[in-house]
Protein backbone atom coordinates (compact mmCIF):
# COMPACT_ATOMS: atom_id res chain seq x y z
CA UNK A 1 0.00 0.00 0.00
CA UNK A 2 1.30 3.65 -1.23
CA UNK A 3 1.80 6.11 1.23
CA UNK A 4 -1.01 9.07 1.41
CA UNK A 5 0.60 11.77 -0.03
CA UNK A 6 -1.24 14.12 3.10
CA UNK A 7 1.44 12.66 5.58
CA UNK A 8 3.84 14.93 3.98
CA UNK A 9 1.63 18.19 5.16
CA UNK A 10 1.26 19.47 8.52
CA UNK A 11 -2.26 19.71 10.09
CA UNK A 12 -1.00 22.44 12.61
CA UNK A 13 -2.91 25.02 10.29
CA UNK A 14 -5.93 22.80 9.45
CA UNK A 15 -8.43 25.32 8.82
CA UNK A 16 -10.74 22.19 9.20
CA UNK A 17 -9.33 21.32 12.56
CA UNK A 18 -9.82 25.10 13.60
CA UNK A 19 -13.56 25.23 12.75
CA UNK A 20 -14.30 22.49 14.58
CA UNK A 21 -12.40 23.90 17.94
CA UNK A 22 -14.96 26.47 17.25
CA UNK A 23 -17.99 24.68 16.21
CA UNK A 24 -17.49 20.57 17.03
CA UNK A 25 -19.32 20.12 20.76
CA UNK A 26 -22.72 19.13 19.88
CA UNK A 27 -24.55 21.48 22.13
CA UNK A 28 -22.94 24.84 19.89
CA UNK A 29 -24.30 22.97 16.77
CA UNK A 30 -27.77 22.77 18.36
CA UNK A 31 -27.48 26.64 19.44
CA UNK A 32 -26.57 27.26 15.67
CA UNK A 33 -29.80 25.05 14.81
CA UNK A 34 -32.15 27.13 17.02
CA UNK A 35 -31.06 30.55 16.06
CA UNK A 36 -31.56 29.29 12.12
CA UNK A 37 -35.17 28.98 13.44
CA UNK A 38 -35.76 31.76 14.70
CA UNK A 39 -35.16 31.36 18.74
CA UNK A 40 -32.98 34.03 19.55
CA UNK A 41 -33.60 34.79 23.32
CA UNK A 42 -31.47 33.16 25.82
CA UNK A 43 -34.31 31.68 28.00
CA UNK A 44 -36.33 30.52 24.80
CA UNK A 45 -33.29 28.88 23.57
CA UNK A 46 -32.67 27.13 27.05
CA UNK A 47 -36.09 25.90 27.05
CA UNK A 48 -36.60 24.84 23.84
CA UNK A 49 -33.48 22.48 23.16
CA UNK A 50 -33.13 21.87 26.87
CA UNK A 51 -29.71 23.35 27.28
CA UNK A 52 -28.55 23.69 31.23
CA UNK A 53 -27.49 27.37 31.59
CA UNK A 54 -24.05 27.55 32.13
CA UNK A 55 -23.23 25.58 29.16
CA UNK A 56 -25.77 27.68 26.77
CA UNK A 57 -23.76 30.77 28.44
CA UNK A 58 -20.54 29.25 27.49
CA UNK A 59 -21.52 28.54 23.78
CA UNK A 60 -22.89 31.61 23.24
CA UNK A 61 -20.09 33.72 24.46
CA UNK A 62 -18.03 31.85 21.75
CA UNK A 63 -20.11 32.25 19.18
CA UNK A 64 -20.32 35.88 19.93
CA UNK A 65 -16.58 35.80 20.11
CA UNK A 66 -15.78 34.37 16.94
CA UNK A 67 -18.39 36.71 14.96
CA UNK A 68 -21.12 34.30 14.45
CA UNK A 69 -23.60 35.24 16.54
CA UNK A 70 -24.31 39.29 17.65
CA UNK A 71 -26.08 40.62 21.12
CA UNK A 72 -28.85 42.94 19.91
CA UNK A 73 -30.26 44.62 23.39
CA UNK A 74 -33.79 44.55 23.85
CA UNK A 75 -35.95 45.43 26.68
CA UNK A 76 -39.99 44.45 27.03
CA UNK A 77 -42.04 46.20 28.87
CA UNK A 78 -41.11 46.95 32.09
CA UNK A 79 -37.91 45.07 32.63
CA UNK A 80 -34.48 45.43 32.27
CA UNK A 81 -32.84 45.23 29.25
CA UNK A 82 -31.90 42.13 27.92
CA UNK A 83 -29.87 40.33 24.63
CA UNK A 84 -31.17 38.12 21.86
CA UNK A 85 -28.95 36.51 19.80
CA UNK A 86 -28.74 37.19 15.53
CA UNK A 87 -26.65 35.69 12.88
CA UNK A 88 -24.16 38.03 11.44
CA UNK A 89 -23.02 37.35 7.83
CA UNK A 90 -20.41 34.97 9.07
CA UNK A 91 -22.86 33.07 11.05
CA UNK A 92 -25.26 32.90 7.93
CA UNK A 93 -22.47 31.43 5.55
CA UNK A 94 -22.93 28.32 7.86
CA UNK A 95 -26.41 27.48 6.78
CA UNK A 96 -25.15 25.13 4.21
CA UNK A 97 -23.51 23.60 6.14
CA UNK A 98 -26.39 22.54 8.88
CA UNK A 99 -28.84 22.07 5.78
CA UNK A 100 -25.51 18.95 4.59
CA UNK A 101 -25.34 17.59 8.40
CA UNK A 102 -29.60 17.51 8.48
CA UNK A 103 -29.42 15.82 5.26
CA UNK A 104 -27.10 13.01 6.45
CA UNK A 105 -29.18 12.85 9.53
CA UNK A 106 -32.60 12.85 7.62
CA UNK A 107 -31.11 9.64 5.30
CA UNK A 108 -29.51 7.65 8.27
CA UNK A 109 -31.12 8.43 11.63
CA UNK A 110 -34.35 9.94 10.80
CA UNK A 111 -37.50 8.23 12.69
CA UNK A 112 -39.69 5.99 10.29
CA UNK A 113 -42.20 8.60 9.64
CA UNK A 114 -39.57 10.40 8.05
CA UNK A 115 -37.32 13.63 9.02
CA UNK A 116 -39.19 15.65 11.83
CA UNK A 117 -38.38 19.22 9.21
CA UNK A 118 -37.68 20.06 5.28
CA UNK A 119 -36.25 23.16 4.29
CA UNK A 120 -38.01 24.75 1.68
CA UNK A 121 -37.28 28.16 -0.57
CA UNK A 122 -39.14 30.82 0.72
CA UNK A 123 -39.86 33.40 -2.63
CA UNK A 124 -42.92 31.76 -3.11
CA UNK A 125 -41.38 28.58 -4.59
CA UNK A 126 -41.49 26.32 -1.74
CA UNK A 127 -39.66 23.31 -3.25
CA UNK A 128 -36.88 21.64 -0.71
CA UNK A 129 -33.83 23.28 -0.27
CA UNK A 130 -31.05 20.85 -0.57
CA UNK A 131 -27.10 21.26 -0.50
CA UNK A 132 -24.81 19.77 -3.81
CA UNK A 133 -21.16 19.95 -4.72
CA UNK A 134 -19.98 20.97 -7.52
CA UNK A 135 -16.33 22.38 -8.73
CA UNK A 136 -15.53 25.66 -10.10
CA UNK A 137 -15.58 24.32 -13.56
CA UNK A 138 -19.31 23.45 -13.09
CA UNK A 139 -19.54 20.10 -12.65
CA UNK A 140 -21.62 18.44 -10.29
CA UNK A 141 -19.53 16.09 -7.87
CA UNK A 142 -21.89 12.80 -7.06
CA UNK A 143 -19.73 10.45 -5.53
CA UNK A 144 -16.87 11.58 -2.74
CA UNK A 145 -14.07 9.72 -3.96
CA UNK A 146 -14.26 12.22 -7.06
CA UNK A 147 -12.79 14.61 -4.72
CA UNK A 148 -9.24 14.63 -4.37
CA UNK A 149 -7.10 16.68 -2.12
CA UNK A 150 -4.06 19.05 -3.33
CA UNK A 151 -2.50 21.11 -0.87
CA UNK A 152 -3.27 24.62 -0.87
CA UNK A 153 -1.02 27.85 -0.44
CA UNK A 154 -0.94 27.37 2.54
CA UNK A 155 0.84 24.67 3.55
CA UNK A 156 3.08 23.95 5.56
CA UNK A 157 6.06 20.42 5.30
CA UNK A 158 5.22 17.79 7.80
CA UNK A 159 7.68 18.37 10.53
CA UNK A 160 6.87 14.59 12.48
Amino acid sequence: MSTPPALAWSVENCTLGRTMAILGERWTVIVLREVFLGVRRFDDIRRHAGIPRQVLSSRLATLVEHDILAKVPYRDDGARTRHEYRLTAKGLELQPVLLAIAAWGDRHLADPGGPPTTFVHRDGCEEEVHVEVHCAGGHRVTDPREVATRPGPGVRPFAG
